[in-house]
């Protein structure tokens, strides 16, 4: 896994720990740590759905990773089945919710000796970590700090429209969407959705930065605001987004329409709809939205605060962030400055 610019330069010892999810999926964490001893516990970070945790450490002056070993914490990056790490495979949010999230925090917890620990979960890692949080999954966590969308998600017009009617077609060609098809589009399949890509983007030179909006979202670009990355995390990027099956969209729209997460595999472990069982867990919510995310609108984050509040006032708390949308929170230029001083008051409260 290529460690970001900020790594290279900071003297960080890693090690990969691998670990069986519920199901016998073998999955890892990483965990890096600085010079001298943490200060204070684990923290985990959940990336999201066709990437994997090298997604919080983009080649930025101060990634999200160097800002929280900075902080004190002993950070452990957890690699799900939606890692681009390891084969494509047809995962959905329920398998994550029981047998990946639940088996990463004990073994955290096994390797610390740590009682309880805090996470920061971002898009597809955050509805599914939500996912096991309410189903009293972990409950060993105590501070979950939430990016983009967790229990209510709300995409654009343009998105919903595109759920229902471009996904049957895209499922005649292809089990899979890769935005790395722009740089290599293995079939007539890969190249046929990158030539419709191509003439429908037109919003930059780099073609998987274009794949991951038709992907994703809405928008031009849907997952981060062009003047927010510099021109290295651009480049990096195309390495960092690979193959997310069609079959976790088919759930993703199932949420959209109920209007809140449900499952769909019909595990006993997990309640059919997740805002009528409500939560099975003390841990504290922090929600994070940025104000122009056109993958997941604000308003997905907005709405779970509010239920959270409704069950428990004065407990949890709702950032809208001006100026970023969905990854450009982790990844921007500024973020250091912006976004991960608010985050992590929030795990130190």
């Amino acid at each position: 896994m290529a460690a970001s610019e900020s790594a290279s330069k900071k003297h960080y010892s890693e090690r990969i720990v691998p670990f069986a999810a519920g199901d016998g999926r073998e999955l890892n964490l990483i965990n890096v740590r600085g010079e001298t001893a943490p200060k204070k516990g684990p923290v985990i970070l959940v990336h999201g759905a066709g990437v994997r945790a090298n997604i919080f450490r983009a080649p930025v002056e101060e990634d999200f990773v160097d800002a929280l070993v900075d902080a004190g914490y002993d950070v452990w990056l957890e690699n799900w089945r939606a890692s681009i790490e390891f084969p494509p495979n047809l995962w959905t949010l329920d398998q994550a919710a029981l047998y990946d999230h639940p088996q990463a925090v004990k073994t955290i917890l096994n390797e610390t000796g740590a009682d309880t620990l805090k996470a920061v979960i971002h898009c597809q890692g955050s509805t599914s970590f939500t996912m096991s949080a309410m189903a009293g999954l972990v409950p060993e966590v105590t501070t979950i700090v939430s990016n983009a969308v967790s229990l209510n998600p709300v995409v654009p017009s343009w998105s919903t429209f595109k759920l229902n009617y471009f996904l049957p077609v895209v499922k005649m060609l292809t089990r899979y969407l890769n935005p790395h098809w722009g740089v290599e589009a293995p079939n007539f399949s890969a190249k046929l959705i990158t030539l419709f890509v191509n003439l429908t983007h037109h919003e930059c030179n780099n073609a998987v930065c274009k794949q991951v909006s038709f992907t994703y979202g809405s928008g031009f670009p849907a997952l981060w605001s062009h003047e927010n990355l510099n021109e290295k995390t651009h480049e990096w990027l195309k390495e960092e987004f690979a193959a997310v099956p069609l079959r976790f969209f088919d759930q993703i729209l199932r949420c959209i329409k109920r209007g809140n997460l449900v499952s769909v595999e019909g595990f006993k472990e997990l309640p059919a709809d997740f805002a009528e069982d409500g939560p099975k867990t003390d841990a504290r919510f922090a929600f994070f939205a940025g104000k122009n995310n056109l993958c997941f609108l604000p308003e997905s984050q907005e709405k779970a605060y509010s239920y959270f509040s409704e069950i428990r006032k004065d407990y949890h708390t709702l950032h809208v962030l001006p100026n970023y949308g969905h990854l450009d929170v982790f990844m921007g230029k500024n973020a250091a400055r912006d976004t991960f001083p608010l985050m992590i008051a929030e795990l130190d409260r």
